[in-house]
């Protein structure tokens, strides 16, 4: 016993002192501008999805909003130029990385007033214009806060601020989605919205007290460039330096980085992979909210149970799907969790039959976050294992956007899928005609299969290659 004992306490320690990186500074401001980050997210998603029903919006109408996120899945192309274009006065006074944060986040108060202060019964255009405005300037953000986080760490710090980044998303996720229907129950939108804009506040103190990265990478970059320029003049003959620059600019921030993807085996299948695996998870999502408040759950009850429950599952479904990793490998830990997405579609199905069951939807919430927080995890993984570390920042922009796109333009037509297919004609055929809610049952069945070619893709660029 005394033999084990030292190893016991030098264990004990080892794990204090980890643990210890999670209470640093730097740490602590990813967490804050983790919270800046997934805040606007519902604001122009599922709780502006909620408002627009109960101004009388048809569901068709409503899921063509899915739309306005579009910008989430289109940054990289503007990506470049965050990256290297000075704020007037902020860049001088904050530094590169702050300024720009402080910048998107006042603009993304403004935008957060200005869609609050916009009643859709009367002005539906504007309103789609604003949550527009609303997530670009939101995934303008995202670039900085992505930027900020691997430049301002040190590398023992990485893998806590990722995990602080995570985090700090969700609790902003919760506080615009649970916490904003909640208030909706009892004040105006307006107000709510309002309320929300001030949340923002965490992120713009958090950017006040950061520290600007060194930024040693972006001096190495300019080396690098110049190199490049000159090279470039050469072979061009360019005899404007400036010209030269540009060119060698372009070539390395979007050419290189692609036609270094482009080499690998099945390159074309991955990409669709990226696209496809969680559109049938995204496209039951898209409605969610919706359906609950159709079958007959009030707000406040959406708020406690479908938002701050499903928060939990989704970080219990983090963690299994990072347990899962370890143990079985990205390829593996992507089929099972895959799998369950697929199989928790269906849970929806039956919440539809047993309408505003508040037990149920425990079940089905606590189901459809366990299995889509395991996906998340092992999705992500794969992704960056799938980046040259040459080109990690823009080839992970590349493969996050594509997989935006599923859950953004892709499920657009999801209203119009409930609205308008007949479902009662497949339903009698089975003797299920008297079932209730039908159109949502039919809508997420069709979600289960939309689960299905993602899985197939997974077998494709997982089988190893025949030379």
């Amino acid at each position: 016993m005394t033999v084990a004992n030292p190893p016991l306490r030098s264990g004990w320690r080892r794990w204090l002192a980890a643990s210890a990186v999670y209470r640093e500074r730097a740490v602590l401001v990813v967490l804050a501008l983790g919270f800046a980050s997934g805040l606007p997210l519902a604001l122009s998603g599922a709780t502006l999805a909620i408002r627009l029903r109960e101004a009388g919006l048809e569901l068709g109408s409503i899921g063509l909003f899915a739309a306005v996120g579009a910008p989430y899945t289109l940054k990289v192309l503007w990506a470049p130029l965050v990256d290297h274009l000075p704020i007037p006065v902020l860049t001088r006074v904050l530094g590169r990385r702050r300024g720009w944060l402080l910048a998107s986040q006042v603009a993304v108060v403004g935008a957060i007033l200005a869609l609050g202060g916009v009643d859709p019964e009367g002005a539906i255009g504007l309103v789609a214009l604003l949550a527009f405005i609303l997530a670009a300037l939101s995934a303008t953000q995202d670039i900085v806060i992505d930027a900020y986080r691997v430049e301002s760490l040190e590398d023992r710090q990485q893998g806590a601020g990722a995990a602080m980044a995570v985090f700090g998303y969700r609790v902003g996720m919760l506080a615009s989605g649970a916490l904003a229907l909640i208030l909706a129950e009892r004040l105006p939108w307006v107000a709510v919205y309002l309320a929300m804009a001030a949340l923002m506040a965490v992120g713009v103190f958090a950017t006040l007290l950061a520290r600007e990265p060194a930024g040693a990478a972006a001096r190495a970059a300019g080396v690098r460039d110049r190199a490049e320029a000159a090279r470039l003049a050469g072979r061009l003959g360019l005899a404007n330096a400036r010209a030269a620059a540009a060119w060698a600019w372009l070539y390395r921030a979007a050419v290189r980085p692609f036609l270094d993807f482009m080499t690998r085996s099945r390159w074309l299948w991955v990409l669709l992979f990226v696209v496809l695996y969680k559109f049938g998870d995204a496209l039951a999502g898209s409605l969610a909210s919706v359906f609950y408040l159709d079958i007959g759950f009030a707000k406040d009850e959406i708020g406690a149970v479908a938002k701050v429950f499903g928060f939990g599952a989704t970080l219990v479904g983090l963690a299994l799907g990072g347990w899962l990793l370890n143990a079985v490998g990205a390829v593996r830990a992507l089929l099972i969790a895959g799998i369950l997405q697929l199989l928790s579609n269906l849970t929806f199905a039956v919440q539809a039959v047993a309408g505003p069951d508040l037990g149920f939807l425990a079940f089905t919430i606590a189901a459809e976050n366990l299995a889509g927080g395991m996906g998340t995890a092992a999705f992500v993984a794969y992704l960056s294992g799938l980046c040259n570390v040459a080109y990690t920042a823009t080839q992970y922009a590349l493969l996050s956007s594509l997989a935006a796109f599923a859950r953004t333009l892709l499920v657009t037509p999801a209203g119009f899928l409930v609205e308008r297919l007949d479902w009662t004609g497949a339903a009698a055929a089975v003797g299920l005609g008297a079932l209730p809610n039908l159109p949502w049952i039919g809508f997420f069945l069709l979600t289960t299969l939309a689960a299905v070619p993602g899985l197939l893709l997974l077998l494709v660029v997982a089988r190893p290659r025949r030379d």
